[in-house]
């Protein structure tokens, strides 16, 4: 398989480029420090909220092709009215079922003695995890536990019950209780974490829960 780039689903390869290099490091942490006198360790503050949270996601896509001088602008003419300077979603084929979030930039580069032009797409405010393109959805009736499985990026889902529902679970030792009427709800303290989140559903109606999984 040819080595691709999708941004909002519109294969590049499809727009007649071809994908020289990618580079897409991992992001780093928001990590603070204090060095206090007469202490051997610096008091740190990266999960200073109770988890670590991560600067943006920067990353580069080299593409190139072999043609005139107005194939190249024609070509990178497209590519900058479809996406330069707008939030787009980036997939590399390799990994089709993760994506990124970012603004990306072009810069373009052409070579008349070789014909080759050169067109760099340029990353700095990436979102730092990425996102599984399917959304999950776990539906449960009636009265039921419901193991919710979830990437290492954590996620509030969404819950929509067709019914009066009390929702059971536990984070840690820490026990939590919370009764919904029917409707959309999204509940801040059942915030999933990696692996599977037991929930018990009691309810005479249907349960949905829908949430977006990501990773680094």
């Amino acid at each position: 398989m040819r080595p691709d780039i999708l941004i909002n689903n519109i294969s590049l390869f499809q727009m007649g480029w071809l994908r020289e290099s990618i580079d897409f490091p991992t992001p780093q942490s928001q990590s603070e420090t204090v060095v206090v006198p007469g202490r051997n360790s610096p008091i740190r503050f990266t999960e200073a909220l109770g988890s670590v949270s991560f600067q943006p996601r920067a990353f580069t896509i080299v593409l190139s092709m072999l043609g005139t001088r107005s194939d190249f602008n024609n070509r990178v003419t497209e590519i900058i009215n479809h996406f330069a300077g707008i939030l787009v979603q980036v997939i590399c084929s390799e990994e089709p079922t993760l994506y990124c979030i970012g603004t990306i930039e072009a810069s373009p580069v052409y070579d008349p003695i070789s014909n080759k032009g050169q067109l760099t797409l340029n990353c700095t405010d990436g979102d730092a995890y990425r996102y599984h393109t399917d959304e999950t959805v776990v539906q449960v009736a009636g009265t039921k536990t419901v193991s919710l499985t979830n990437d290492f990026m954590p996620v509030v889902p969404t819950i929509t019950t067709t019914a009066e529902t009390t929702l059971e679970w536990k984070i840690g030792t820490d026990s939590f209780s919370k009764t919904i009427s029917a409707g959309t709800w999204e509940i801040p303290e059942l915030q999933l974490a990696y692996g599977n989140n037991s929930v018990k559903v009691n309810s005479t109606g249907t349960t949905t829960f829908r949430y977006r999984e990501g990773r680094l």
